[in-house]
Protein backbone atom coordinates (compact mmCIF):
# COMPACT_ATOMS: atom_id res chain seq x y z
CA UNK A 1 0.00 0.00 0.00
CA UNK A 2 1.62 2.98 -1.36
CA UNK A 3 1.84 6.54 1.23
CA UNK A 4 -0.77 8.80 1.47
CA UNK A 5 1.55 11.74 -1.35
CA UNK A 6 1.71 8.51 -3.43
CA UNK A 7 -0.07 8.35 -6.58
CA UNK A 8 0.07 4.79 -8.19
CA UNK A 9 -0.79 4.58 -11.88
CA UNK A 10 -1.52 1.05 -12.97
CA UNK A 11 -2.32 1.20 -16.80
CA UNK A 12 -4.30 -1.74 -18.38
CA UNK A 13 -2.60 -1.71 -21.57
CA UNK A 14 1.46 -1.78 -20.02
CA UNK A 15 2.36 -0.60 -23.54
CA UNK A 16 0.93 2.86 -22.88
CA UNK A 17 3.29 2.70 -20.03
CA UNK A 18 6.12 4.93 -21.94
CA UNK A 19 3.38 7.47 -23.16
CA UNK A 20 1.46 8.17 -19.84
CA UNK A 21 5.14 8.65 -18.00
CA UNK A 22 5.66 11.34 -21.10
CA UNK A 23 2.60 13.31 -20.53
CA UNK A 24 3.37 13.24 -16.84
CA UNK A 25 6.95 14.84 -17.28
CA UNK A 26 5.64 17.04 -20.11
CA UNK A 27 3.20 18.38 -17.79
CA UNK A 28 4.00 21.15 -15.61
CA UNK A 29 2.71 19.78 -12.07
CA UNK A 30 5.97 19.98 -10.20
CA UNK A 31 6.57 16.32 -10.08
CA UNK A 32 8.74 13.24 -11.21
CA UNK A 33 7.33 10.39 -12.11
CA UNK A 34 9.04 7.10 -11.55
CA UNK A 35 8.50 3.59 -13.80
CA UNK A 36 9.33 0.45 -12.68
CA UNK A 37 7.83 -1.32 -15.58
CA UNK A 38 4.40 -1.99 -14.35
CA UNK A 39 3.02 1.04 -12.23
CA UNK A 40 4.36 4.62 -12.57
CA UNK A 41 4.65 6.97 -8.90
CA UNK A 42 3.74 9.67 -8.27
CA UNK A 43 5.79 11.41 -5.06
CA UNK A 44 3.96 14.89 -4.40
CA UNK A 45 5.47 17.24 -1.80
CA UNK A 46 4.53 17.89 1.50
CA UNK A 47 2.13 21.07 1.70
CA UNK A 48 4.23 23.41 3.25
CA UNK A 49 3.36 26.70 3.91
CA UNK A 50 5.76 27.98 0.63
CA UNK A 51 4.35 24.41 -1.83
CA UNK A 52 0.48 26.28 -0.87
CA UNK A 53 1.64 29.57 -1.73
CA UNK A 54 3.11 28.13 -5.16
CA UNK A 55 0.01 26.25 -6.05
CA UNK A 56 -2.12 29.50 -5.47
CA UNK A 57 0.22 31.48 -7.68
CA UNK A 58 -0.24 28.66 -9.82
CA UNK A 59 -4.38 28.62 -9.68
CA UNK A 60 -4.26 32.16 -10.18
CA UNK A 61 -1.84 32.31 -13.27
CA UNK A 62 -4.46 29.27 -14.89
CA UNK A 63 -7.64 30.96 -13.73
CA UNK A 64 -6.19 34.22 -15.44
CA UNK A 65 -5.49 31.87 -18.62
CA UNK A 66 -9.25 30.98 -18.33
CA UNK A 67 -10.39 35.35 -18.72
CA UNK A 68 -8.00 35.58 -21.76
CA UNK A 69 -9.36 33.03 -23.35
CA UNK A 70 -13.20 33.53 -22.74
CA UNK A 71 -12.44 37.59 -23.52
CA UNK A 72 -10.59 36.19 -26.75
CA UNK A 73 -13.83 33.88 -27.22
CA UNK A 74 -15.97 36.58 -27.21
CA UNK A 75 -13.64 38.88 -29.31
CA UNK A 76 -14.14 36.37 -32.40
CA UNK A 77 -17.39 36.09 -31.91
CA UNK A 78 -17.95 40.01 -31.60
CA UNK A 79 -15.55 40.18 -35.21
CA UNK A 80 -18.19 37.52 -36.69
CA UNK A 81 -21.40 39.17 -35.70
CA UNK A 82 -19.83 42.62 -37.47
CA UNK A 83 -18.89 40.73 -40.20
CA UNK A 84 -22.64 39.07 -41.09
CA UNK A 85 -23.71 43.02 -40.17
CA UNK A 86 -21.88 44.39 -42.72
CA UNK A 87 -22.78 41.61 -44.83
CA UNK A 88 -26.29 42.13 -44.59
CA UNK A 89 -26.84 39.55 -42.61
CA UNK A 90 -28.13 41.12 -39.50
CA UNK A 91 -29.25 44.67 -38.91
CA UNK A 92 -27.12 46.86 -36.70
CA UNK A 93 -29.99 46.63 -34.40
CA UNK A 94 -29.41 42.87 -34.19
CA UNK A 95 -25.99 43.51 -33.82
CA UNK A 96 -26.10 45.74 -30.60
CA UNK A 97 -28.25 43.24 -28.74
CA UNK A 98 -26.18 40.15 -29.56
CA UNK A 99 -22.82 42.38 -28.19
CA UNK A 100 -24.75 42.94 -25.24
CA UNK A 101 -25.69 39.27 -24.82
CA UNK A 102 -22.39 38.41 -25.61
CA UNK A 103 -20.97 40.96 -23.15
CA UNK A 104 -23.24 39.95 -20.29
CA UNK A 105 -22.60 36.41 -21.13
CA UNK A 106 -18.68 36.98 -20.66
CA UNK A 107 -18.83 39.50 -17.24
CA UNK A 108 -21.07 35.86 -15.95
CA UNK A 109 -18.08 33.35 -16.53
CA UNK A 110 -14.93 35.70 -15.21
CA UNK A 111 -17.29 36.11 -12.29
CA UNK A 112 -17.69 32.59 -11.98
CA UNK A 113 -13.89 31.47 -13.01
CA UNK A 114 -13.34 34.62 -10.77
CA UNK A 115 -15.20 32.87 -7.71
CA UNK A 116 -13.64 29.54 -8.15
CA UNK A 117 -10.45 31.08 -7.66
CA UNK A 118 -11.32 32.52 -4.33
CA UNK A 119 -12.73 29.35 -3.19
CA UNK A 120 -9.44 27.45 -4.64
CA UNK A 121 -7.10 29.68 -2.81
CA UNK A 122 -9.30 29.65 0.49
CA UNK A 123 -8.80 25.93 -0.08
CA UNK A 124 -5.35 25.74 -0.44
CA UNK A 125 -4.70 28.17 2.43
CA UNK A 126 -6.48 26.25 4.98
CA UNK A 127 -4.45 24.32 6.96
Amino acid sequence: MPEPRVLVVAPFDKTALKDIEKALQSSDLGITPSNDGSIIRLTFPQLTAERRKELVKMVKHRGEDGKVAVRNVRRAAKQSFEALEKDGGISRDELERVEKDLQKTTDKVIAEIDEMLVHKEKELLEV
